[in-house]
């Protein structure tokens, strides 16, 4: 069997970039907490779970008895409602009242939930306590780029849940805190360091592994302010970012100074290959297909040069994805990386 292989060389010019801490690290403690919770999406044109799917029969008898109707789950035969799970997200320091997106995924034989409503479910964290409570109409129609007429079994509510516990975290009152590295570097953690250190002064900061650096608030700034500081920090020579990837359009977003590192990739019939050149190529970019020569305007590479060249050679959506998250997990990609 005859394959092609396209060998794409792609050079650079190494130029001084930088990056502001919070795009290098987290602060240790202030994360998302993923919820999860069991409902019921109601009001389906027949397109909900059959009469096989016994736990939503159940579910429904539950719920049809919390507002005193007693039913026998067994005489229950509407296909209107699907068992769904709904997780999402609690940013940190959300507060009562805010809106929440979560996911709702069909669990049962439903051969599609768009159009239902979701009833109250609670979501719950790993502790088993109640922080938020999903309800709301279910629309995946536009917003996904699908037709309003193709049948889904997972959408997106946006602002579909509300919150309803708060995680306490004093921040205010700490003297110390810990960032973490989003990728561990000891050369990147002494800069960071080094950094922080030449803006105030002292052993404010503290690299205590290539990954961790221990923060000691200055007496004259409380530690709000102090982090608000930090964050803005410029750090040279050190590059981050970010790349969101939506999979069920296939649309990447990269800012253009989201850069790739040397790497060699091979995907299918298709080799990709970056690395630093010895000569000179001033602002150009020099992208070599097969026998044909292909030009971009480019100083450096980035995301959006590699994502425009595998267009340009036909690579499909899904191609281009796979790519990226191999090159990320390569660790040639140092901005993070959100698929949606």
């Amino acid at each position: 069997m005859y394959i092609r292989l396209f060998l794409i060389f792609i050079f650079f010019s190494t130029e001084i970039f930088a990056a502001r801490v919070q795009e290098l690290a987290n602060v240790m403690g202030v994360r998302d907490n993923q919820l999860i919770g069991y409902g019921l999406v109601v009001g389906l044109n027949g397109t909900g779970d059959g009469s096989s799917s016994l736990f939503t029969r159940r579910a429904v008898a539950s719920m049809l008895k919390s507002v005193n109707v007693k039913i026998d789950p067994r005489d229950i035969k509407s296909k209107n409602v699907a068992a769904v799970m709904v997780t999402g997200k609690l940013p940190p320091f959300s507060r009562h009242g805010d809106r929440l997106d979560v996911e709702v995924s069909s669990i049962g034989d439903a051969k599609s939930i768009r159009g239902g409503t979701l009833l109250l479910t609670p979501l719950k964290s790993v502790d088993g306590q109640i922080y938020a409570v999903g309800q709301g109409k279910i629309d995946n129609g536009f917003s996904s780029g699908r037709s309003r007429a193709k049948p889904i079994t997972s959408a997106k509510m946006f602002g579909g849940a509300i919150v309803e516990r708060e995680l306490g975290f004093d921040l205010y009152n700490k003297t110390s805190i810990n960032i973490s590295l989003k990728k561990a570097d000891f050369n990147s953690a002494l800069k960071i360091q080094n950094s922080i250190r030449r803006a105030f002064g002292g052993n404010v900061a503290v690299a205590l592994d290539p990954r961790t650096i221990k923060l000691n608030r200055p007496q004259n700034l409380s530690m709000v302010e102090f982090l608000a500081r930090v964050n803005n920090l410029q750090v040279r020579d050190v590059q981050s970012g970010k790349v969101v990837i939506d999979e069920s359009t296939g649309t990447v977003v990269a800012g253009i100074d989201v850069l790739i590192e040397p790497v060699v990739i091979t995907h299918g019939d298709l080799t990709i290959k970056i690395q630093p050149t010895a000569k000179s190529l001033g602002h150009k970019t020099q992208v070599n297909v097969d026998s044909n020569l292909i030009r971009m305007e480019a100083g450096e590479i980035s995301v959006a040069n590699v994502a425009r060249v595998l267009k340009k050679l036909g690579s499909t959506p899904a191609d281009i994805i796979a790519i990226l998250k191999t090159i990320k997990r390569s660790g040639a990609i140092l901005a993070d990386l959100e698929v949606i």
